[in-house]
């Protein structure tokens, strides 16, 4: 939800299990900045490292996806256990299968 609390998890067979905490992570850091995960990890990349000690934000990797509609946010996807790219375009895909 928008305030980032999990409502659902599924872990694909074979996905590394390591996955199924990494992924709810992007999610709820896209949900509470309500904008994509990859924007933290691009700024931690650029040199401003000091976003590593921020509270409550520990999925900072590309793949967290923000629900926006209208302005609000209504949530976020998550995804982990391949490149952080398709990460990313598996949540969008998911967005757009339900209509978002």
């Amino acid at each position: 939800d928008d305030g980032g609390h999990l409502l659902w998890l599924q872990r694909l067979d074979g996905a590394p299990a390591i996955s199924s905490h990494i992924a709810p992570a992007k999610a709820h850091t896209a949900a509470l900045g309500r904008r994509d995960s990859k924007g933290y990890e691009d700024v931690i990349n650029g040199g401003r490292t000091a976003f590593l000690s921020a509270p409550v934000l520990q999925g900072m990797l590309e793949g967290g996806v923000a629900i926006m509609k209208a302005g609000q946010c209504l949530g976020a996807v998550g995804v982990s256990g391949v490149k952080s790219t398709e990460d990313a375009q598996i949540a969008r895909a998911g967005i757009a299968a339900i209509g978002l």
